[in-house]
């Protein structure tokens, strides 16, 4: 079905979708889709919790940073990417360092804007691992904004989500986010 939607895009632009290099282009392009929208039949707390750990012996701030995503903007999909660094005070659980890994790709992959990646990663950590307070940053480039509209390469957006005891105190706040940018 994407692949006859595809066939009439390319028609549509202009293209002729039985030129040799276009010829199994919609079937590529329905493999691609299918990949790079993986996180819709994914959940990140289940991830989380796939790797779960008692956290009795754990004393601080767990902090794993520039942790790569791809993703696509829900208004134009066209793609955004960048960096995510995830801290959280644990609970009563940590999970495997991976896991916070995964559970980013399972929310990238999906039609999105930054502001709601940002808090779902914060809320699944939150939730998954019952902490006292998680803080999400990410640092992203958008292609909606460098090759189309404005045209301003290199521009960064940040976005930051704090949840628990980092979105109460704010000197706590401020320490994790001091880290994060070292």
């Amino acid at each position: 079905m994407i692949e006859s939607h595809i066939q009439a895009i390319l028609q549509h632009i202009g293209e002729d979708p039985e030129r040799e290099g276009l010829v199994k282009t919609p079937a590529r392009v329905a493999k691609a889709l299918a990949e790079v929208t993986a996180g819709y039949r994914q959940d990140a707390c289940e991830i989380l919790r796939s790797a779960i750990f008692d956290a009795s012996d754990s004393q601080g701030l767990v902090l794993v940073r520039d942790i790569p995503f791809y993703s696509l903007c829900e208004h134009h999909i066209l793609p955004f990417f960048g960096q995510v660094h995830i801290a959280y005070l644990p609970g009563t659980h940590i999970t495997g360092l991976s896991k916070l890994a995964r559970a980013v790709e399972v929310f990238a992959r999906r039609l999105q804007v930054q502001e709601r990646l940002t808090r779902q990663i914060a809320e699944a950590v939150m939730e998954a691992l019952d902490a006292q307070g998680v803080v999400v940053v990410v640092e992203a480039q958008h292609m909606c904004m460098q090759m189309r509209g404005v045209e301003k390469p290199g521009t960064v957006t940040t976005t930051v989500a704090a949840l628990g005891c980092y979105e109460k105190d704010v000197q706590l706040r401020q320490e994790v986010l001091t880290l994060i940018r070292k």
